[in-house]
């Protein structure tokens, strides 16, 4: 069994709970309704997809090493 390590975006979903991408596993999606629920179902997933990869004999995508945003919350009192 090999380990790998992929990064995830979570973004809120509008309806609630959190919508999971894995940008190196295009068409990777799933959600939760906490944040804890939404990284088991993203890990789950991810394990699922990749069980895809190895039974069709296709490669193992590597984590995609991209900068992405840093994104955070100002509070400044005027």
């Amino acid at each position: 069994m090999v380990e790998k390590e992929y990064t995830a975006i979570f973004e809120l979903a509008e309806e609630g709970g959190y919508i999971v991408t894995i940008p190196a596993l295009p068409g990777l999606v799933t959600e939760g309704d906490t944040l804890d629920e939404a990284k088991e179902m993203a890990k789950d997933a991810i394990r699922c997809h990749i069980a895809s990869l190895i039974k069709r004999g296709l490669p193992i995508p590597e984590d995609i090493q991209e900068s992405m945003p840093l994104r955070d919350k100002l509070a400044v009192a005027v």
